[in-house]
């Protein structure tokens, strides 16, 4: 059964409480060089028969309706997930 990943995150002027304080641990655990972080979601579902473009667009329908919230969040990405051996 394919699988389609949907990644969510919160608007760019949304502040991102549990970014900021990934980023200042970042240092403090010896992870130097990264200077910002921003949290986010990732849905994987599983559907039924073959990912066409109708699909996805399906797919990214039910996620701007249901997996985010709308005024805070963006979906940024709909697509069919990697197969791995």
């Amino acid at each position: 059964m394919p699988r389609v990943i949907v990644d969510v995150m919160l608007k760019p002027e949304i502040l991102d409480p549990q970014g900021k304080a990934v980023a200042g641990a970042l240092p403090r655990l010896g992870f130097d060089g990264i200077s910002s972080v921003r949290q986010g979601k990732r849905f994987e579902l599983e559907v039924d028969g073959t990912v066409d473009e109708a699909k996805l667009a399906e797919v990214r329908s039910a996620a701007e309706t249901l997996l985010s919230n709308p005024v805070i969040e963006d979906v940024v990405s709909v697509r069919v997930a990697e197969e791995t051996a």
